[in-house]
């Protein structure tokens, strides 16, 4: 049978012995279930689940999305290859090649027949759950998950880089951008590769792109980018610094928590990592940003402030400080605002939430849905993403050592509270009312924010009347002290209101969808290109703007071999959308509707508005995206998933 929420949920100071006796013992098999750890040795000190619970497995209609996104990886794969034998480049056996057309072929038959079993669409409210009761009788939903398993293995070993090829695309093959390029056979090639160079682009990374967490408000000329009043004229026409400063238009991205990451190396090859400052101003009576200096390794007494210039001796200086800038970014997005300050906050509620909220509470009914594969894929990253010989220790700059570090200190030092959108955009110098007008992370983020918001506190008010249940609730108590506590969780306060407790349930649903998703889905979109965002570059930062060349600058980028994990990870990662926000389903086969207490479900409550406000939300965003010069999809509500699931 399927697992559900209650038809009739119930805080613990309202229920009988006999039912308080219950949730005790369901509490007590479940804290034996999801136990604690902080001995994960990548990621040593942040709390996580000590054992991979088997309710934590991924639905039947996960593993169908991920099979599919790893035939296609597959597919570009073998071509890259076919490519590269056909050139001469490669030694691969074309037999190896074919062979892995027939296994791929094979899958894609036996996907195609899963499909026709459970009628085609299998995401929403349709398709599984509408067919669920013939589906029941047409296959055992375990075994199709089995054969996916088995399948995603098989298409593992055929992504897999074969030694002929890796020779093929070694760290001596030449740099050229057709090169990158070349590694999108049947992928297609994202619109950033051809952008990535106009410094507009390079500006709106930082309002649109992968990490827009960073950008800040600054009164004064920051030391470690000391931008002279003439070099500023130079690059912002009509202004001056001094104006910019006075009306708050001026902007920086610091890079300074990087410090605590070591570069490493890669098959004997240095790899390299500053800390840089890049500034940012807002034209007089413009809204968006544009690129003011950059000093590459302020550590660095005689790293200079580069400013851009088209001029040929300093044109390319000015691409390599924006590649250092964009390495960094990397970096910082990768390992602090995605691993740690999205996935390992969620598995610390995710935990606490099993461990001290019965199934009968409707704070655990409300959350639980939002950490829906969380902990699986958290424990998959922990044990081949961000470890030796991993993605993260090949792409990324530090040492394997050091990235984990950094990802440590990163969830550690995290504020639940002052990270809440809100909160967090005015404490930058970022709100709604500051200079700078066009930053679509901000203003997309608060239009999903304020709808989550609202389904919060229609569904709290459901079951709580008075500030005074929220203090009595001692399960509620229980679980928020063990996630400041065993989670290690800091800002997150027991709550003593209705408000406060709304708060937190909002944070909580919008940081395992809508902040993920604002991190996760843009590695694909954007970082799949090597040459636009990256972990490493490969020669020394510069340390003068001038002589630099387009030779030099390719030098920077990382050896193709790496280029083609990196597309093939983050295209991974980029790509598997289950669940949009506002949809809640049983994960159990067949899926049925999650909710079932009609105050909730009922005609024009809670759940129809939050749905209805997530539909007004999207057709907000399209329309402002086609005044945009640069569409923002990253948070329209239909590509946002529910959980943070990949």
């Amino acid at each position: 049978m399927a697992h559900q929420a209650p038809a009739d949920p119930t805080l613990p100071q309202n229920v009988t012995p006999a039912q308080r006796k219950a949730r005790e013992a369901q509490l007590a098999a479940s804290q034996a279930t999801y136990e604690w750890t902080d001995a994960v040795p990548s990621l040593e000190g942040v709390p996580v689940v000590k054992t991979l619970p088997t309710a934590e497995m991924p639905t039947l209609e996960w593993w169908l999305k991920l099979v599919k996104i790893l035939i296609e990886v597959a597919i570009n794969q073998i071509e890259v290859e076919q490519s590269l034998i056909e050139q001469g480049l490669s030694a691969l056996d074309p037999a190896l090649v074919a062979a892995d057309r027939v296994v791929v072929a094979a899958i894609e038959k036996d996907v195609a027949a899963l499909e026709a079993k459970i009628a085609g669409d299998v995401t929403g409210d349709k398709g599984i759950v509408a067919l669920a009761t013939d589906c029941v009788h047409m296959f055992d939903a375990e075994v199709a998950i089995a054969d996916l398993k088995n399948h995603a293995t098989k298409l593992k070993g055929v992504i897999e880089l074969r030694g002929a090829t890796k020779e093929a695309l070694g760290k001596e093959r030449p740099r050229t951008l057709q090169t990158y390029l070349d590694n999108f056979k049947t992928i297609s090639t994202p619109a950033i590769a051809y952008t990535f160079q106009d410094d507009l682009e390079f500006a709106n990374l930082r309002v649109a792109g992968p990490n827009c967490m960073l950008i800040e408000a600054v009164s004064k000329v920051p030391k470690k980018c000391a931008v002279t009043a003439r070099q500023y004229a130079a690059v912002v026409p009509g202004d001056t610094l001094d104006a910019a400063l006075e009306e708050g238009r001026l902007f920086q991205c610091d890079y300074s928590p990087l410090s605590i990451i070591e570069p490493g190396e890669w098959d004997g090859s240095a790899k390299y990592l500053t800390c840089p400052v890049a500034l940012f101003a807002v034209p007089p009576g413009g809204q968006s940003l544009v690129p003011v200096a950059i000093n590459c390794d302020p550590s660095n007494a005689a790293s200079p402030v580069m400013t851009p210039s088209m001029s040929a001796e300093k044109q390319w200086g000015w691409e390599m400080a924006k590649l250092v800038v964009q390495v960094a970014d990397g970096n910082y997005h990768e390992l602090f605002a995605h691993l740690a300050r999205t996935h390992l906050v969620i598995e610390a509620i995710a935990i606490a939430t099993h461990r001290q909220l019965p199934d009968a509470h409707p704070i655990n009914a409300l959350l639980v849905r939002h950490f829906e594969g969380t902990l699986f894929i958290n424990d998959a990253a922990a044990n081949s993403l961000i470890v030796a010989g991993g993605p993260i220790d090949h792409i990324f700059a530090g040492t394997i050592e050091s990235s984990q570090q950094a990802a440590v200190e990163a969830r550690l030092t995290f504020d639940f509270a002052k990270g809440m959108l809100p909160q967090d955009i005015v404490a930058r110098g970022v709100g709604a009312d500051s200079a700078l007008g066009d930053y679509p992370y901000r203003d997309d983020g608060l239009l999903v924010w304020n709808a989550i918001e609202s389904w919060a506190k229609a569904y709290v008010r459901t079951y709580y009347s008075s500030d005074k249940d929220v203090t009595g609730d001692t399960e509620l108590q229980a679980w928020a002290a063990a996630i400041a506590d065993s989670g290690k969780l800091k800002g997150f306060a027991a709550p003593t209101t209705i408000q406060e407790l709304v708060d937190i349930c909002t944070m909580t649903i919008f940081t395992a969808s809508a902040q993920h998703a604002s991190v996760n889905f843009p590695q694909k979109a954007i970082m799949e290109y090597a040459p636009a965002v990256t972990g490493a570059f490969w020669q020394p930062a510069p340390d003068t703007q001038k002589g630099g060349t387009k030779t030099g600058w390719l030098a920077m980028m990382p050896p193709e071999v790496l280029a083609l994990q990196q597309l093939k990870v983050l295209f991974l990662l980029g790509s598997l959308y289950y669940r949009p926000l506002g949809t809640y389903l049983s994960p159990d086969f067949p899926y049925p509707q999650w909710f079932q207490d009609p105050q909730i479900t009922g005609k024009g409550g809670p759940l129809s508005r939050f749905r209805a406000a997530l539909q007004d939300v999207e057709e907000q965003i399209v329309a402002r995206n086609s005044e945009r010069m640069r569409p923002y999809t990253f948070l329209l509500p239909s590509l946002i998933p529910c959980s943070t699931n990949i």
